[in-house]
């Protein structure tokens, strides 16, 4: 299919906000946590709304279902070889990995198929690889906090960065943060660097940040997905890429009208980790 390019600059959005607000002085004050839906929102929010409209979220979540094969590789080694079908809104997927184990998330919970199985990382593959794919059309949900709102040059190259974080309760891992970057000349979104903080303390996520950089998008309805995506280390301190870690690759990305996400009688509830001591 042919690669889809929005023109839209981020500067120009942030300048005009600033100048609608300086001449409208009956505006709605700008709230502390964005105001989506209640009142104006805030820049790093706008600048939220612009991404997702820039991959066409409004037609992605008219769509009930998508499915794709993922590989991912780390360290030169198959890390995950699946097929995922989940909603567009995210509340609820299953990955169908090729031994023959599923992993399921049916709103509430995790659960692995069959029960014999022994997967550590179960409730991380079926969170984080879908929340990957999907980040681009979830950057408005409810519990996300964005900031820092800036504009940087990297190698080159102009982007729109702003640091994304969550609420309490928000997911495994609520500690979790983003920085995302986004193309000024397409609005799409580029790269993001990220911790992980699943199973770990956020002191120890932090010293160790990697960057998701997503490498090629395909357009399937209008809607722009990556089906190309490069890990990184990453520095916070330099914003450059360290050595690369690893590559995913995603195929046969297809929207379906309906799945039966029945979970097995024969799959075993994969509790959250909250109460679990982090290393």
């Amino acid at each position: 299919m042919k690669k889809m390019i929005y023109v839209f600059f981020v500067a120009a959005l942030i300048t005009g906000c600033k100048e609608s607000k300086e001449n409208n002085d009956e505006m709605m004050p700008v709230e502390t946590d964005g105001g989506i839906g209640d009142g104006a929102p805030s820049l790093e929010n706008a600048f939220a709304q612009s991404v997702e409209k820039a991959h066409n979220k409004q037609a992605f979540l008219e769509h009930d279902i998508i499915s794709y094969d993922i590989q991912i590789n780390f360290g030169g080694n198959p890390r995950l070889d699946g097929h995922v079908v989940m909603k567009t809104n995210s509340t609820k997927i299953e990955i169908n990995i090729e031994d023959g184990t599923k992993i399921m998330y049916d709103g509430t919970d995790v659960f692995l198929s069959p029960s014999t199985s022994e997967m550590k990382s179960a409730r991380f593959d079926i969170f984080t690889w879908p929340y990957f794919m999907a980040m681009p059309f979830k950057l408005s949900d409810p519990g996300t906090k964005w900031s820092d709102l800036k504009q940087i040059t990297v190698n080159n190259n102009e982007y729109s960065k702003a640091k994304l974080s969550f609420e309490n309760e928000i997911g495994d891992t609520s500690d979790d943060w983003y920085q995302v970057y986004v193309d000024n000349t397409t609005n799409l979104l580029s790269y993001a660097a990220y911790i992980v903080t699943f199973g770990k303390t956020k002191e120890k996520a932090e010293a160790e940040p990697h960057a998701i950089v997503y490498a090629n998008y395909e357009v399937i309805d209008g809607i722009a997905i990556a089906d190309q995506w490069k890990f990184y280390n990453w520095s916070e301190e330099k914003e450059l890429f360290g050595e690369p870690i690893g590559n995913a690759t995603l195929t046969n990305i297809k929207f379906m009208d309906a799945y039966d996400f029945k979970v097995p009688t024969d799959a075993k509830k994969i509790e959250s980790p909250a109460n679990t001591p982090k290393q």
